[in-house]
């Protein structure tokens, strides 16, 4: 289900491509007609293709862009091997938890880079495009960004973490607030809940994130990666634990019934029935 093996990304098979120039490597998600739907093979190609700016001297500073009329619409459902199996439900949850350790690790090396990160965000942000553009140092959002965490409408935890860093930029509260309800925030209470740092009107984003990219390479590499794992140390020093409980109850409810009750209820468009098993 998961390749871990290959480091190559077919002819076609692109959900995220990189190019870099002028000290700025751009990571555009370019799967607009899925609304760049994310995947295990997201995961994979992410982690691959941030492999190989960590050591470029090339690359000062990163921008994590998307294509189309939204930045990520969460989980791709469509994907190839989107459920993971197993024999029994310990089974299945213990595969959960290897797979969703394995995006953290994933995540991390994008999030860890020594490179600072802007995330251009614009449409729909949700779910795993929300944790997604939380891994970065810096977001810009336009104007039309909608941002919300919905996995407890389908059943299942926040996988990713992107709760946990809601919780350090806005607080516990905000954190509970958002991953309870599943609620949806404009870009304009994004900005106040310091979840985005900048708004811009929707035709302006592209050349306000590049631009603000394009600064902070222009900084001294050294000084501006210390500045980074400095204040990152302070940031995250709580969040390797947490992310690991984060890993089981992610696996103990996507291995669940009411999991399986989430996606038919939204793909038949009814109200789930939660029973808590």
């Amino acid at each position: 289900m998961i390749d871990t093996i290959s480091t190559e990304i077919a002819e076609g098979e692109e959900r995220i491509r990189l190019e870099v120039a002028d000290g700025v490597a751009v990571l555009t998600l370019c799967r607009p007609d899925k609304l760049n739907g994310w995947s295990w093979e997201s995961s994979r190609q992410l982690g691959l293709l941030v492999d190989r700016i960590r050591f470029d001297p090339a690359v000062r500073a990163v921008l994590l862009r998307a294509e189309g009329r939204a930045f990520c619409a969460g989980i791709d459902v469509t994907a190839p091997g989107g459920a993971i199996t197993g024999g029994t439900a310990a089974e299945r949850t213990r595969n959960y938890y290897e797979g969703i350790r394995w995006i953290h690790e994933r995540f991390a090396v994008l999030a860890r880079l020594p490179q600072p990160v802007v995330a251009a965000v614009q449409g729909y942000c949700l779910g795993f495009g929300f944790e997604l553009a939380l891994m970065a140092d810096v977001r810009v959002a336009a104007r039309d960004a909608v941002f919300a965490l919905p996995e407890a409408r389908l059943g299942v935890a926040v996988d990713a973490g992107g709760d946990l860093r809601i919780a350090r930029e806005a607080g516990a509260g905000w954190a509970k607030f958002l991953a309870l309800t599943g609620r949806r925030i404009d870009a304009a209470t994004a900005e106040r809940l310091n979840l985005v740092q900048l708004v811009v009107e929707p035709p302006e984003m592209e050349d306000v994130a590049r631009a603000l990219a394009a600064e902070i390479a222009a900084n001294a590499p050294l000084a501006v990666q210390g500045i980074k794992r400095a204040i990152d140390a302070y940031a995250d020093a709580a969040l390797p634990a947490a992310l690991d409980r984060v890993a089981m109850t992610a696996a103990l409810t996507l291995a669940s019934d009411d999991a399986r009750e989430g996606y038919t209820a939204k793909a038949e468009r009814r109200p789930p029935r939660f029973t808590g098993g």
